[in-house]
């Protein structure tokens, strides 16, 4: 049963990633937005034309990472047998070590959040693209504008925070337990890279919201997204390797 559910957890953590990056798009589509300067979450507001296209590929992407999560979550927890299955990955083995591995158990809940609070995030959208419709921006400022974008913010709030979490734990976990190497090898200086990025992100949505300009905020909020897509792929083909 372990081995069953950590490949399923490596499959559909891998989907999951590939659906986040699903506004890549943009490059090759025209959306009317700027990637440099606007949400990534504007894609899919309700006045957008290709809105319907982002909210299906970021409830996808939630589904997908909650689902996987949830899986890694079951196989850390599985009961142990008599003796250690070989085809069973040294992190799903739930012995007396296993058993005292809290980071596990930290950061698979955290990846579940972020999958759980992307899906939610999807089902509430903005109503416009305030970056770029002046009018959105002053309705908004006013509160004006439906209560999803206050809720919007919430979620999307609560979805990096379980991506930072995750990704910090899972990636301390594979270092100090010895699992997954490509994650021990290259998690540090992803994380590192997602703390500077969700820094400027957040810096420059302060200055958007101050009146102070954009200072990038779509470039700095893409490279956030995209750090995180990119370790969990990571992610499920460590957890992949592993297993094999």
């Amino acid at each position: 049963m372990p081995g069953k559910v950590t490949r399923a957890s490596a499959v559909l953590l891998f989907l999951g990633a590939l659906a986040y990056t699903a506004w890549v798009l943009e490059v090759v589509v025209r959306t009317g937005l700027d990637p440099v300067r606007t949400y990534v979450s504007e894609l899919a507001a309700a006045d957008q034309p290709l809105g319907g296209l982002f909210r299906a590929t970021d409830l996808a992407a939630g589904l997908l990472v909650l689902a996987g999560a949830v899986a890694g979550l079951l196989a850390t927890r599985a009961p142990a047998g008599p003796a250690p299955d070989p085809g069973v990955p040294r992190w799903a083995r739930t012995d007396t070590r296993a058993a005292r591995r809290p980071w596990l158990l930290v950061g698979w809940s955290a990846l579940a959040l972020f999958g759980a609070a992307t899906a939610l995030d999807s089902r509430l959208p903005l109503s416009c693209a305030p970056t770029v419709d002046p009018e959105c921006a002053a309705r908004e400022t006013a509160g004006l504008v439906p209560a999803t974008h206050a809720a919007h913010a919430v979620s999307s709030g609560l979805a990096m925070t379980g991506a930072l979490v995750a990704m910090v734990a899972l990636t301390v976990a594979a270092r100090r337990y010895g699992l997954w190497r490509p994650l021990a090898r290259t998690g540090p200086a992803l994380v590192a890279l997602e703390l500077a990025a969700t820094a400027w992100t957040l810096a420059a949505v302060a200055a958007f919201e101050a009146g102070r300009g954009l200072w990038s905020l779509g470039a700095g909020q893409r490279l956030q997204v995209l750090l995180v897509a990119v370790w969990t792929g990571v992610l499920a083909v460590s957890v992949a390797r592993e297993r094999r």
